[in-house]
């Protein structure tokens, strides 16, 4: 028999060749993929150049060049998330620029040129109106007192500005219909949020450029519409939620009609603009993905037959669907499979890589992959998740030992736990962590009601779940019930403290950019987000003691664990000063606490030397609570009170 050459060492202690210098030293952010003609366009967000978001172009020969030039950040701040920041027409680009939140006009090779005057204003989700010498899209106003004013604009390519739709407090997806004669929009008010209620509305377009005859097609206060597109023949096209899951629908003089009812949502939260689950090739054929239990499948629909059929792919997590002539573009990754943006024949099955999220080959024998898992939680529901055990080929653990784990409780909270290969958990997985991402109640994927399920219950249904699915894991030996870690970014990061709080599963935990004041968050944030906790929660300020009792820092007498903090002082989302009044408290009480801001940083991190700063910190702060030594040098953190 061979020896085996693996060296045994203790969990956390494990040397990996996956870095945080070489996350994100070869690391891009990918996005808003676009084609006209030959050519197409996506966005890179490049940590290595601060964050700075950049369109590139490939053109038909494959060769791929950038497109903005230094000194411009293709970005906007619209709902302060932001998306849908250019567009592009016969060669020329039309981009929102971050740093002064102006519209630019560019021909590739040519300087940008500032198609809307400097002010208090930002764009997004616009498109062409070539007819009419003008863009269509979304303004917000920031100018007035109280809060931002949101409209659809017309913008003329001379800088000036034309409201067309007013009157609701948000905007998205004007699209206007292939002969330019109907334009489309989504729109919705408070208290609700795209994937509570939004309404589906058409108007005609005249001659003079301005709408007459709105007609509402379908929304309400509980019907989510998502991605309403015109087909190639000009029939109206959108996905909704009014059966439970997002499906697919059209609008004809029938009314509105199935397209194909499946219990799988082939939509996703619309925290940005123009996302993309679905696009068409031609009048007759229809690409799209959709979702169930968390995994991702490419699929065609004829829109005259009605038949679906999948499409054998080794992705796992699908979108930014763009028909490219007569193919297909879209990011695709899976376990294995870094993200990527990829050229598709759906008839011949080649696939051509675009742009890869990384340009690293990592030997699979240092990558964990996720294995779905259900589990019981509170109230004899069931919860879902991905979980990642240790993985290393050069190591094997010692025979007494079982690993820590770090359960991940993602943001929104209405995103999900994706199964594409994440370098930032592999990192984890291959130094002898085992990880959990959980895809607790409102998580999106499992259909509207398990997605309200959370309504009324956050900071209880998912504190719950993500506790019994580390239970669950230890209960199956998988894991050390004594090293047991959560991790959290936004709303992850309030369910994280939360679950720190008002529980005793995990031992130690960290919190990025995360709430710990729910008043707080429900009187001193942004517009899009201001009426969230409505829902979540309850309404405020008349159900006041429901916030202060679901508020961590009102109950630090509680946590009895290590917490490591991590913020960025430009966040507006999640303001610095909960971070710190919750530090604060924890220094007073003794309890081991790290506190890492980030100057330049708003809500989530961009610049490389941030994104590395906090991923070893985390990793150093558990090496100092659950007693394991890195075997690596890492830059050490101040953790108060350690001793």
């Amino acid at each position: 028999m061979t020896p085996s050459l693996k060296q045994k060492a203790p969990y956390g202690a494990w040397k990996s060749p996956i870095t945080a210098d070489l996350i994100v030293s070869e690391s891009i952010g990918l996005g808003g993929i676009a084609s006209d003609g030959e050519h197409l366009y996506w966005l890179e967000s490049r940590p290595s150049e601060g964050g700075r978001t950049v369109l590139v172009r490939r053109q038909a020969n494959g060769t791929v060049e950038d497109v903005t030039p230094q000194g411009y950040n293709v970005r906007n701040r619209v709902h302060e998330y932001g998306g849908a920041a250019f567009t592009v027409a016969e060669g020329e680009v039309y981009f929102s620029n971050y740093q002064d939140g102006r519209l630019y006009h560019q021909v590739p090779g040519g300087e940008p040129q500032a198609l809307t005057p400097e002010g208090a204003f930002r764009y997004a989700d616009f498109q062409v109106d070539g007819g009419r010498s003008r863009l269509i899209g979304v303004r917000e106003d920031h100018s007035g007192e109280g809060e931002p004013q949101n409209t659809i604009v017309a913008i003329g390519f001379d800088g000036s500005v034309e409201v067309l739709v007013s009157g609701s407090d948000f905007y998205a997806s004007p699209r206007l219909s292939p002969d330019g004669q109907l334009l489309t929009w989504l729109s919705w008010n408070h208290p609700n949020l795209p994937w509570d209620g939004t309404e589906l509305w058409v108007a005609q377009v005249t001659e003079n450029g301005r709408l007459t005859a709105p007609r509402k097609v379908t929304g309400g206060e509980n019907e989510s519409v998502f991605s309403p597109q015109w087909s190639p023949d000009g029939i109206l096209h959108f996905a909704s939620d009014r059966a439970s899951w997002w499906n697919l629908y059209r609008w004809t003089q029938n009314g509105v009609e199935p397209m194909f009812p499946l219990n799988a949502e082939f939509a996703t939260p619309q925290w940005v603009f123009g996302m993309s689950t679905y696009t068409f090739l031609s009048a007759e054929r229809l690409v799209c993905t959709y979702t169930q239990r968390g995994l991702w499948q490419l699929a065609t629909l004829n829109p005259k037959s009605r038949r679906l059929q999948n499409l054998e792919t080794p992705y796992t997590q699908i979108s930014a669907l763009t028909a490219h002539g007569d193919r297909l573009a879209f990011l695709g990754g899976s376990a294995t499979l870094p993200s990527a943006f990829l050229l598709m024949d759906l008839d011949g099955g080649e696939v051509d890589v675009l742009r890869r999220s990384t340009e690293l080959n990592i030997d699979p024998g240092y990558l964990s992959e996720p294995q779905p898992i259900e589990f019981p939680t509170e109230d004899g529901a069931t919860a879902y998740g991905f979980f990642y055990p240790p993985q290393n080929q050069d190591y094997d653990p010692l025979e007494t030992e079982k690993p820590p784990l770090l359960v991940k409780s993602h943001g929104g909270p209405t995103a999900a736990a994706s199964s594409a290969l994440r370098l930032s958990v592999q990192y984890w997985t291959s130094r002898g962590f085992a990880f959990l991402d959980v895809n607790y109640r409102g998580s999106t994927g499992f259909g509207r009601e398990y997605r309200q399920a959370l309504d009324g219950q956050w900071g209880i249904a998912d504190v719950a779940d993500c506790a019994n699915g580390a239970k669950f894991l230890a209960e199956q030996g998988w894991v050390d019930d004594d090293r047991l870690a959560i991790t959290g970014s936004s709303a992850g990061g309030y369910t994280t403290l939360a679950a720190l709080t008002f529980g005793d599963t995990f031992k130690a935990g960290a919190s990025y950019y995360g709430i710990s004041d729910l008043e707080a968050l429900a009187t001193d944030t942004h517009k899009f987000e201001s009426r969230y906790l409505d829902r979540l929660v309850g309404k405020y300020p008349e159900e006041k003691e429901r916030y202060v009792a679901r508020s961590p820092i009102h109950f630090t007498e509680r946590l009895s664990c290590p917490v490591i903090f991590f913020q960025g002082l430009d966040d507006k989302v999640v303001p610095p000063n909960q971070a710190e009044r919750m530090v604060e408290a924890l220094r007073e009480k003794g309890l081991p606490v790290a506190y890492v801001p980030f100057a330049g940083e708003s809500h989530g991190f961009r610049q490389g030397a941030n994104i590395k700063r906090a991923l070893e910190a985390e990793f150093y702060f558990y090496s100092r609570v659950f007693g394991y030594e890195p075997a690596e040098m890492i830059e050490p953190v101040e953790i108060a009170n350690l001793n």
